[in-house]
């Protein structure tokens, strides 16, 4: 027998018996380009408490070193991706203990087993810190994040004159946390698998992904101009954002790509855009033009328009038994109260206007020609709730019939509107307390004030995933 067949014998021998001793040792995988594209960059770029980001000093870097974004960019391009991938896996040891990668522990506090000193400080007190298990996972070979242990309800409650959203329990109705690094914020909504939470910044002209795990941006998406509030499709495929810029336009983003897909032309600056409940139309309003727009969400063209009789505020929608859109109700600019529009006709066939609170003194500063300015109808379709900034309450009326049935106060300069999916609990942001509300449906009585940031405006009702 020749010496190469008996080499290849022992070696066959050899893999069998350290297979079956379980000695065998796995080849490392080398960690994935698209994992780190798309879930370790993002951490580059976050803002963590007082620390500096990460990009900060690693594009000036000789030894892990970023590239630059390029001017106006919100992220890397994947070019200047590949980059950064092949300078961070210098600093990896894929596979092996974590702590054999300097990746890992340079950032990492000495107690977890981190390095003693980081130029950059110490971003992750310990190895269970969401960010650098994701980290982790990218240097040991995963392809994808790990699954999510479950999913929680949340009331996210956006502070208009702030850098931060309060993330409200509503089993406990206190603050849990806190969505910070985007000034500004204005609407709020989230993927149906609580995978994302998506922001609309003010400031930096964004549609803000956050991670819903870790409370990070993840990505910021440039958009056509100042965006106002957002909406997702029941499927979450799209998010439509309305920019309040004229001429007027509604962003469509992409969250499979996380890309702006298309911008629509529609008749004004568009304060509010919202999707309809079976997910076939965009609606969006119109304070300059007093115009409302029907976005066929299958075409993304607009399908039609209405004119009213002043600026478009807050908007909502009930439905027809076959799930279709059956009323749009409106509040407008300097009315105290609401209009009823017919889906179906394309006409205005009710207004209602709230009466005066006997012994409420009128408030008429800061109304910023809203009066009235949140609107929600409720999960089972039975009630609709309106507030009013004039009188610090939000008044309820009976579906379909429009018959006032109850007042509740909810604050001084109450916005909009939310309910827990069961419809048993109400919040609403109280601009002027400097806290959301949480009302019982069937009793109209506050059962909690629910202090949040400065100056709370927009809110919504979101999935989350937690780890």
């Amino acid at each position: 027998m020749s010496r190469q067949i008996l080499g290849v014998a022992a070696t066959f021998l050899t893999s069998v018996l350290l297979s079956s001793t379980g000695l065998a040792q796995s080849t490392p995988v080398e960690p994935s380009f698209e994992f780190f594209m798309n879930e370790v960059q993002p951490i580059f770029l976050a803002k963590r408490g007082d620390n500096v980001r990460c990009i900060q000093c690693h594009t000036r870097s000789s030894g892990f070193r970023l590239q630059p974004l390029d001017d106006h960019a919100h992220f890397w391009t994947e070019e200047q991706s590949r980059m950064n991938y092949a300078s961070a896996r210098a600093f990896t040891v894929p596979g092996a203990d974590p702590l054999k990668s300097r990746f890992l522990t340079h950032p990492l506090e000495a107690s977890a087993g981190g390095d003693p000193f980081h130029g950059g400080g110490k971003h992750f007190a310990s190895r269970s810190d969401p960010e650098w298990r994701i980290m982790a996972d990218w240097v040991a070979g995963l392809a994808e994040r790990r699954p999510a242990s479950g999913t929680v309800v949340r009331i996210i409650q956006t502070n208009a004159a702030g850098d931060n959203s309060s993330i409200i329990d509503p089993v406990s109705n206190t603050v849990v946390a806190t969505i910070d690094d985007v000034e500004i914020p204005h609407g709020v909504t989230s993927a149906p698998d609580g995978s994302a939470i998506y922001l609309s910044n003010e400031t930096m002209h964004s549609l803000d992904v956050i991670d819903s795990r870790t409370l990070r941006v993840k990505r910021r998406i440039g958009l056509s101009g100042r965006p106002n509030n957002v909406s997702i499709t029941p499927d979450g495929s799209k998010v439509y954002v309305a920019i309040m810029e004229m001429p007027g336009a509604i962003d469509i983003i992409d969250t499979a790509s996380l890309t702006n897909i298309k911008t629509v032309p529609v008749d004004g600056a568009i304060h509010n855009v919202y999707v309809t409940p079976d997910g076939r139309y965009a609606v969006g309003g119109s304070i300059q033009r007093s115009m409302i727009n029907v976005i066929d969400t299958r075409t993304d063209e607009v399908a039609w328009k209405l004119e009213m009789s002043s600026g478009i505020r807050p908007m909502t929608f009930d439905t027809n038994a076959d799930g279709s859109t059956k009323n749009i109700y409106v509040q407008l600019s300097d009315f105290h109260g609401f209009a009823v529009v017919d889906f179906a006709t394309r006409k205005e066939i009710a207004r209602i206007e709230h009466p005066a609170v006997e012994g409420e003194v009128a408030h008429l500063d800061g109304l910023q020609a809203a009066p009235a300015h949140g609107l929600g109808v409720s999960p089972d379709g039975k009630t609709l709730w309106s507030t009013s900034k004039v009188y610090s309450h939000a008044y309820v009326h009976s579906l379909p019939d429009l018959k006032e049935i109850g007042r509740v106060f909810v604050g001084q300069h109450p916005e909009w509107v939310t309910f827990t999916p069961d419809g048993k609990t109400v919040y609403i942001g109280a601009a002027g307390d400097n806290a959301a509300y949480a009302v019982d449906a069937a009793s109209l009585t506050v059962i909690a004030k629910i202090h949040t940031g400065q100056t709370p405006k927009r809110n919504g009702t979101v999935l989350m995933q937690v780890d």
